[in-house]
């Protein structure tokens, strides 16, 4: 068996560090333009969830854990959900369908229509990123199983 020796990984955990906030920024920017152009809140929470899974990767499964524990990513993953009903239960309440965003009585149907589908975004993106971070954290509990 091979002997690991201190230091081995510096580079790795380096890198990580300098790039893990500069991912975190980019997956924020991409949720919020994505109404806008490409991306939105999918490819955001894929981008984020990623960001936490690289820290994980570089730093040990229980660093990761450390720095998010399940009973966060749970609560986040139902914050995402409730964000995403509470919007399309708002639009039903102000007598529009379900997500009828220009429904809402935040002015004009513009800024309704628009400040709905940033909500919704960010719902979709918190929800992404915490059910990528529980995937792989129940995947790499299982492995060390």
């Amino acid at each position: 068996m091979k002997e690991r020796v201190a230091g081995e990984h510096i580079i790795r955990r380096v890198i990580a560090k300098l790039l893990i906030p500069f991912i975190q920024l980019y997956a924020l920017y991409v949720i919020a333009h994505g109404e806008l152009g490409p991306g939105g809140g999918f490819q955001g929470g894929v981008i984020l969830g990623a960001s936490i899974i690289l820290y994980a990767i570089v730093f040990g499964v229980d660093e990761g854990r450390k720095r998010i524990s399940q009973k966060f990513s749970d609560i986040l993953t139902s914050t995402g959900v409730l964000v995403y009903a509470g919007i399309g239960l708002l639009c039903v309440l102000a007598g529009g369908a379900y997500l009828e965003y220009t429904a809402l009585p935040l002015g004009s149907h513009q800024l309704a229509s628009g400040l709905g589908i940033y909500g919704i975004e960010i719902g979709v993106g918190i929800t992404v990123a915490a059910v990528m971070i529980t995937i792989f954290f129940e995947t790499a509990r299982r492995d060390d199983d």
